[in-house]
């Protein structure tokens, strides 16, 4: 069982179906190196978080006199390694959408089919894949509300049943507990306190989500995001406790579906493109020392410079604020999106790169079913309308009410009033 972006024992499919295939199981996880070269040294949170499931479950199989394989190298070699060093007669693993995933995946199926190996793959990270949930004549939707619709429709009784993993525990492959790697081996390092969020949240939240989640200043997300992009959760759990108690929340894991699914028809969007071509004729400005203002959340706009300042320091950042510090670069400094994109991949705890596409050209009003182009936040009265009290704002931006405060690096109507030229322009 090849453990990638699901790392839990409860509820996993493809270890389910490893379990039941009568076979012994051995689990293994990748360090993989083609994907850990790009990340940033010494410290990246993610592998922090990573390692730190790796052990939450090597302490659950040693309980049953099994032991995860966790090793570091690409995982052709490592592949070629495990081949050997077992006989390896099915090799199960869950899907995986995004673009370096199905380059990999298809480089293994063929070492795989070479060596007599069965390769079985399943859907676990989300509730509907690929073209499960479609228009009525097979075409991908493109607009959230049918595609919505739809995907609500297609729920049975059993969609959000849990995988009965426990039930088959006896086939784990007994063997003597293996050491994990070290972060120093794999080469990284440690935050000391990483502040990662708890894997449950509370009904209560969930109930008040829809009242609550637009404010930066209350606890009133559920920070699930880094548990559902690594797997530590499963999605099925999520949406059975959501399906009752908040209709609103349950449609965030709709948007992340949606995102997949689009991922899938239109793997040009993981590549650099806009999903919409015509907006690929935009001339950016692409102004270096405003980019690094931005980034470092100086720009002079309280509600934007809280946000960069909380992604920097946590690997978090509020959703609605996401958008506000998206639009912001996007329309108001007249910066590639993808420069932004980047920026959010390397920092966010639970970067997805689906979802973060997917936010990004809806605030460039490149994507599918995004912001029209002439919409353009204030982030002024999106600060005065989300953080009344300015308790977030407060919080990350320390200095806002004095004369140390930076001055706004742009006026607001002369931005608008630029972009708008700009799109229209390059939009014809």
């Amino acid at each position: 069982m090849w453990f990638r972006r699901d790392l839990r024992l409860h509820d996993n499919a493809a270890l389910y179906y490893a379990l039941r295939s009568g076979l012994p199981v051995v689990p293994v996880f990748i360090f993989d190196q083609n994907i850990l070269d790009k990340l940033p040294k010494p410290c990246d949170k993610r592998v922090q978080f990573i390692h730190a499931a790796l052990e939450q479950m090597q302490t659950q199989l040693t309980a049953m006199g099994s032991t995860l394989d966790v090793r570091y190298g690409t995982p052709l070699q490592v592949w070629q390694q495990l081949l050997l060093s077992y006989n390896v007669q099915q090799v199960f693993t869950n899907h995986d959408y995004e673009p370096y995933a199905l380059e990999r995946d298809g480089a293994l199926a063929q070492l795989f089919k070479q060596q007599g190996v069965e390769f079985d793959t399943r859907k676990d990270q989300v509730i509907f894949e690929k073209s499960e949930v479609v228009k009525d004549d097979g075409s991908p939707y493109t607009v959230f509300t049918p595609y919505s619709r739809k995907w609500r429709a297609a729920l049975k009784p059993q969609t959000f049943n849990a995988f009965p993993t426990e039930k088959y525990a006896g086939a784990f492959y007994k063997q003597t507990p293996r050491p994990l790697p070290t972060l120093g081996l794999i080469g990284f390092g440690a935050v000391e306190d990483p502040g990662f969020p708890p894997q449950q949240v509370a009904d209560a939240l969930i109930e008040h989500y829809d009242a609550q989640r637009n404010f930066p200043g209350v606890n009133g997300t559920s920070r699930l995001g880094v548990h559902l992009r690594f797997g530590t959760v499963s999605i099925r759990q999520v949406a059975r406790m959501a399906a009752p108690l908040s209709d609103t929340f349950l449609s965030e894991l709709i948007w992340r579906d949606f995102y997949h699914m689009i991922l899938h028809h239109f793997p040009q969007v993981g590549q650099g493109k806009a999903f919409k071509p015509a907006y690929d004729q935009i001339e950016w400005r692409n102004n270096e020392q405003e980019f690094e203002a931005w980034c470092q959340g100086k720009t002079g706009y309280p509600i934007v410079d809280a946000g960069m300042r909380q992604l920097n320091a946590t690997g978090f950042m509020h959703n609605r604020v996401r958008m506000i510090t998206a639009s912001f670069l996007i329309k108001h400094l007249l910066i590639d999106w993808r420069w932004g994109e980047a920026y959010f991949a390397e920092k966010l705890l639970d970067f997805d790169l689906a979802a973060n596409n997917g936010g990004w050209q809806w605030a460039a009003s490149s994507g599918c079913d995004a912001a029209p182009y002439f919409r353009v936040f204030n982030p002024t009265l999106q600060m005065q309308k989300f953080d009344p009290e300015l308790a977030y704002v407060r919080y990350w931006v320390p200095e806002y009410d004095s004369l140390q405060y930076q001055k706004p690096i742009v006026n607001h109507e002369m931005a608008r009033a630029r972009v708008l030229k700009v799109y229209k322009e390059a939009l014809g």
